[in-house]
């Protein structure tokens, strides 16, 4: 095994081997039988920012998905949406929400340090505590929290009251909002008190690490660490070495994996899948190109504003919309799709069908009796 392991130490992975051994471990390369519940959990979490993109994320990747399977694990508790890796919400199961959550609280407390002007005088511990006790009464909402910590520190920021009850209890989001089909405000609460269990203690990092490679490797400490948006964990993986393998990109950064992982040959075919915004293929790493190509970097999104992207042959190839309506008098629902390049009349075949197929999952009624419109249009950037 040790000889395997330096080989493999030598050995040089091109951005289209290390494409094709993301999208294996993301779920992408092909459709899985997996259970929505399970998904998430390999996945380490779904990114969360919006309501919708979990559902689109899971449809990308599960044979056979419907949006109330994921639905009804929100209604049921077994998932949850809180803010965990990089500070942004997730949508994780029951049981990450109590470890994930606290694995990540020393990113939280660096986060909460870059507002301390605005939390001069206030005592962090009784905030914790007053914020728990209110939240905890019933959800409630973040102008609801600001008001009340106002109300013990007047002279504070609210938005750094804000900030700081989010940084400082591990708050979810309670349904109905997330919930596919549903609306509702942000309402928060405990993690605690809405499942019923108590948060445990911050875990060794071990686990998580061995975790996010097999959701995302092979990757570097420094994917690794955007990823989580924790920091010092080279120690981690030295740590680790012994039980994985190593292998260099083209600009000779090292790169770990699990021994027994997927790694699937550069040439295999990878179909195209339509994802949400902000989905964790997209997020995974610190360098970026074994998914979006450099000449890429950067439009498939503004500023804080992303799209929803198309992969062709498993690399970023597009964005796209729902459209603004079908020709009149149709009955079809369209969907737009905007090229960053050229894509030749067999790929445009490819991605017509896979987002006919998106639909059928998503809006199975509103494609009415004449089906989907799948619009190609020249590439804009809609933030503009």
């Amino acid at each position: 095994m040790a000889a395997k392991r330096n080989s493999a130490a030598s050995a040089v992975l091109s951005p289209r081997a290390l494409n094709r051994a993301t999208l294996a471990r993301q779920l992408l390369l092909r459709r899985t039988a997996m259970s929505a519940k399970d998904a998430v959990e390999h996945l380490a979490g779904l990114q969360a920012q919006n309501t919708k993109p979990p559902y689109y994320q899971l449809c990308a990747r599960l044979e056979g998905f419907d949006p109330a399977e994921l639905a009804g694990l929100m209604e049921s508790r077994e998932v949850v949406r809180m803010v965990t890796m990089r500070s942004t919400i997730h949508t994780h199961t029951a049981a990450d929400a109590l470890t994930l959550r606290p694995l990540v609280q020393a990113a939280r407390d660096r986060e909460l340090n870059t507002f301390r002007k605005g939390l001069v005088g206030v005592d962090r511990d009784r905030l914790r505590s007053v914020a728990r006790e209110f939240v905890e009464e019933r959800p409630r909402t973040p102008k609801e929290i600001r008001e009340a910590l106002l109300a013990e520190w007047p002279d504070a920021d609210p938005q750094s009251l804000g900030v700081a009850a989010r940084c400082l209890l591990p708050l979810v989001q309670v349904t109905p909002r997330g919930v596919w089909g549903r609306s509702g405000q942000v309402a928060l609460t405990t993690a605690e008190h809405w499942l019923g269990a108590p948060s445990q203690p911050a875990p060794a990092p071990d686990a998580t690490v061995l975790r996010y490679l097999g959701a995302f490797g092979p990757a570097s400490v420094r994917d690794m660490q955007a990823w989580a948006g924790l920091t010092r964990l080279r120690e981690v993986f030295e740590r680790l070495r012994p039980q994985l393998v190593t292998f260099r990109d083209e600009n000779g950064v090292e790169l770990f994996d699990l021994p027994d992982a997927p790694r699937p040959d550069e040439d295999t075919p990878a179909p195209p899948r339509f994802l949400p915004e902000f989905d964790n293929v997209l997020l995974g790493h610190a360098d970026r190109t074994r998914v979006i190509p450099p000449q890429y970097h950067g439009r498939n999104g503004n500023g804080n504003q992303a799209y929803g992207t198309v992969l062709v042959d498993g690399f970023l190839a597009a964005v796209w919309r729902p459209g603004d309506g079908a020709a009149p008098g149709s009955g079809a629902a369209a969907l737009t799709v905007q090229p960053l390049g050229g894509l030749g009349r067999a790929e445009r075949d490819a991605v017509t069908e896979e987002a006919v197929r998106m639909l059928s999952t998503m809006t199975p009624t509103a494609g009415g009796t004449d089906g989907y419109d799948i619009r190609f249009a020249t590439f804009i950037d809609f933030g503009q």
